[in-house]
């Protein structure tokens, strides 16, 4: 059975003739480093000028905040966006967020988890480039990398400001690298934090230990990685989620059950789910299918199709981020089987132009930055919560929250029990209210949250500041 192995082994390292110069070792350690670099400074350039702006949301990078805010001050992570108690792991199982807290606790601010998803995204570039340059060479690397580093899947991460899948991306490329090489056991080990990301990743890892089993012939190796992918979803789902959930559940759980019908057609269609594919496979030429490493995007995608919820099967979602270093590396690793089969011109031309051809249409699809600072309705409204003290529990209008998660106790507005009244259990106290005066429609229709404005006078709040269409409220029970 043909194997995945690119480079000699070991002991044949070692017997090797020197033929290569310091300098040159040195110029191809670095070059991976250096295209992260101009794709980390894009990823920046595309998500912070957005929290300048006030284009950011609560949902999700206010809940991610005050998780990481949580992690950092050594509490449990609690995020009253969803609801007063709630933990987030009965939400999504993302303890390796706890990772990001002693950079938080340097720099409490919500630009610092859109920095250090930048950082990530340009981390995950450095495998997929060394691949590159060591099946195709120097020129092809860089045009692989840059491909990679702007591919929308990538990007589009930014759009949906910050999301723990943003850990899963380099873990990836690096496992995914690792297989390509051969290297079956590191493979392995980058593979498994992904079952501290989020609990659907243990389909990637799943995939990976079925890759080791079948191509590296680790027989061990690859069942016990399968195993611990299944039984440790199995786990998180079933146990440790419901058990860190109010309410007991897993949320998300009617999106696996089957209540019949074709399980085919729930699969695969509608014809949504194949725009998917295509759009997936179009930035590396659909090369990515001429190698066994595509196989890994089966799982993740079939997980994502089987649910009857279409915002999972769309190609404009953050979703896809974890899928590109998968289908990169896949087109690498098909270059170069496509080369293996002999130097004719038609390999020699493949693999000269492909890379180019995936930068063209990388840069084509990529969106320009817009680095404009926050105009003047921004400015008012910043000026407008400046009048909310810092440690105040308030409930904010989806847009507002990222601009007070960092020093405030925030909940969703128009989610809130009045103080003094009776609510649901899973709602918090708010003291203060910021909201919009016109409302743009989440959580709650305009009309329903213009009539929670308005009941806010009967409750006992009163109007303390306002500017930039933006209204503040404080309860004056607790004058």
């Amino acid at each position: 059975m043909t194997t995945f192995q690119l480079t000699p082994r070991p002991s044949a390292v070692r017997t090797a003739p020197f033929t290569r110069d310091r300098r040159s070792v040195r110029g191809e350690r670095l070059l991976p480093w250096l295209v992260a670099l101009p794709v980390t400074l894009f990823q920046l350039a595309l998500a912070v000028p957005r929290q300048w702006r006030m284009e950011s949301a609560g949902f999700d990078l206010g809940i991610f905040e005050q998780v990481v805010r949580a992690y950092a001050s050594l509490h449990a992570p609690v995020v009253t966006l969803k609801g007063t108690g709630y933990s987030q792991l009965g939400d999504h199982f993302s303890p390796l967020l706890a990772v990001l807290a002693p950079v938080y606790r340097v720099f409490p601010t919500p630009v610092t988890l859109l920095v250090v998803q930048a950082l990530l995204l340009g981390l995950s570039v450095v495998p997929v480039t060394a691949l590159a340059q060591l099946v195709l060479g120097r020129r092809q690397a860089v045009a692989v990398g840059l491909a990679y580093g702007l591919s929308w899947g990538l990007w589009q991460l930014d759009q949906f400001d910050f999301h723990e899948v943003a850990l899963a991306v380099p873990l990836i490329a690096w496992s995914v690298a690792a297989l390509a090489r051969g290297r079956w056991r590191a493979a392995v080990c980058w593979g498994l934090p992904l079952m501290l990301v989020k609990e659907d990743q243990g389909l990637v890892l799943a995939g990976i230990g079925a890759l080791v089993f079948l191509l590296g012939r680790r027989r061990l190796l690859g069942a016990a990685t399968v195993a611990v992918a299944v039984l440790g979803t199995a786990l998180i789902v079933l146990v440790l989620i419901p058990a860190a959930n109010p309410h007991g559940i897993y949320d998300y759980a009617a999106n696996g059950r089957w209540d019949g019908g074709n399980p085919l057609t729930r699969l695969l269609l509608p014809m949504e789910k194949w725009h998917t594919v295509v759009v997936l496979l179009l930035p590396t030429l659909f090369l990515a299918l001429r190698s066994p490493l595509g196989l890994l995007l089966v799982l993740p995608l079939a997980g994502r199709f089987w649910t009857p919820a279409p915002v999972y099967w769309e190609a404009a979602q953050q979703y896809n981020a974890v899928l590109m270093p998968i289908l990169f590396l896949a087109m690498v690793d098909g270059l170069r089987r496509i080369k293996a089969r002999g130097p004719g011109r038609v390999a020699a031309g493949l693999a000269g132009l492909v890379p180019g051809a995936a930068l063209a249409l990388a840069l084509l699809a990529a969106p320009t930055p817009d680095l404009s600072g926050p105009g003047p309705t921004v400015v008012a409204i910043r000026q407008t919560l400046a009048v909310i003290p810092d440690g105040a529990s308030v409930a904010a209008s989806n847009l507002l929250d990222p601009q007070l998660t960092g020093r405030c106790e925030v909940s969703l507005f128009p989610y809130l029990t009045y103080p003094g009244q009776q609510g649901p259990a899973n709602r918090p106290v708010a003291d203060w209210v910021a909201a919009f005066d016109r409302p743009n429609g989440f959580p709650t229709p305009p009309a329903q949250e213009l009539d929670s404005i308005a009941q806010l006078t009967r409750a006992g709040y009163r109007t303390v500041a306002r500017g930039g269409g933006v209204t503040v409220y404080h309860w004056a029970g607790t004058e």
